[in-house]
């Protein structure tokens, strides 16, 4: 069903740097780099033991106009949308911006810009007397709105919110725009901020690792239009299927993820076996560990692929994380991205690799 769509685009902003080379390196050696983050914290909040964070400057990279009001998440995202285009050699011009879409994936956007702003309106003498500059950054489409500005983009925009899915929640919503032709190509990725609150809530849920943020966006397109273009295929969106289940109970869950792997296997065509890389959703509980199993089970043959020890537990950006560090690894195999949420969404996806000499 999704083997007409190929990846010839990627960008990636992560503790370890900008770009793929960065994160394939980091996360060869285990490395985690740790800058100063103090700047973040106010005294009222925790500073972590430990941290996942990007080092960069936003007006440095895409220059003062337009980036004063930016909120963190915003950033990381244009930045990534940014080298998506660029690696692609995707063109927006008045042909193609109405053709051109972006589904993104996030927990909740910026969780810091939504508190600040709810805060302001408790604490100022006059709580209308709100700054209208940053309300924006309060709504968790900020990101895919502003690089729809930034980049001139008026194709189908949407966010999803699904938090450590969110990734497989935007990669299954781009297919279905591109297959249903409502785009000729797909910005899809996820992103997530690091900030004092996000630091809090990963403190209070108890979650393993140490908090990071990262944004991934990849340039997602049918094969015909890429041939067309004489872009170079990264790799084959093979399959993906996504499901829900409310239950709670972890085996249930197990069996159901297993039987959405042999699905979207059997669309791609492929065996267990053939199966040579796999990333999955990074356990935070037993339940996780379960349900975890089960996904592995179904991969006997697959070789782990791990983002978090690396560059932090990164949320919503996770998935795209691993989805970045599939296309480095697969070379011409078959790698397969699975992942599900506390709440019951499940989801995987199948990707095929390409030689990165070989054009479309």
């Amino acid at each position: 069903m999704s083997a007409d769509l190929v990846v010839t685009g990627r960008g990636v902003v992560c503790a370890a740097g900008i770009g793929t080379a960065a994160m394939t390196a980091a996360l060869a050696d285990g490395a985690r780099p740790a800058p100063d983050v103090t700047a973040l914290y106010s005294d009222a909040m925790p500073q972590p033991t430990g941290y996942a964070l990007v080092d960069f400057d936003v007006r440095a990279l895409l220059g003062r106009k337009g980036t004063t009001f930016l909120d963190r998440a915003t950033g990381l995202a244009l930045v990534a949308f940014g080298e998506a285009l660029a690696e692609a050699g995707l063109v927006i011009d008045d042909e193609s911006r109405t053709r051109v879409g972006i589904a993104l994936g996030t927990t909740v956007g910026s969780l810091r810009s939504s508190a600040d702003y709810s805060l302001e309106t408790l604490v100022a003498d006059r709580p209308y007397l709100v700054n209208p500059a940053l309300f924006p950054n309060t709504v968790m489409n900020c990101a895919s709105g502003q690089a729809a500005i930034r980049y001139g983009l008026r194709g189908v925009n949407s966010t999803v919110a699904t938090g450590r899915v969110g990734f497989l929640g935007a990669l299954g919503y781009a297919a279905n725009v591109l297959r249903r032709g409502y785009a000729s190509a797909m910005l899809v990725g996820a992103v997530e901020e690091f900030t004092p609150h996000t630091a809090w809530t990963h403190h209070r849920l108890r979650r393993p690792g140490q908090p990071g943020e990262a944004a991934a966006v990849f340039v997602l397109e049918p094969r015909a239009n890429a041939v067309r273009a004489g872009r170079r295929v990264l790799a084959e969106l093979a399959a993906i299927e996504e499901g829900y289940h409310p239950g709670d109970d972890p085996a249930e869950r197990g069996a159901l993820l297993a039987g959405c792997l042999s699905g979207v296997l059997a669309e791609a065509g492929a065996e267990p076996g053939q199966v040579q890389f796999a990333a999955t959703t990074e356990a935070w509980n037993a339940d996780d560990e379960l349900i975890g199993r089960a996904a592995v089970a179904a991969l006997p043959s697959a070789r782990p692929v791990r983002v978090r020890d690396a560059l932090g537990d990164c949320g919503a950006a996770a998935g795209a994380l691993q989805f970045a560090a599939l296309l480095d690894a697969g070379g011409r195999g078959t790698g397969v991205l699975a992942g599900w949420s506390p709440e019951g969404a499940f989801g995987a996806a199948v990707l095929r690799g390409r030689d990165r000499a070989e054009v479309a």
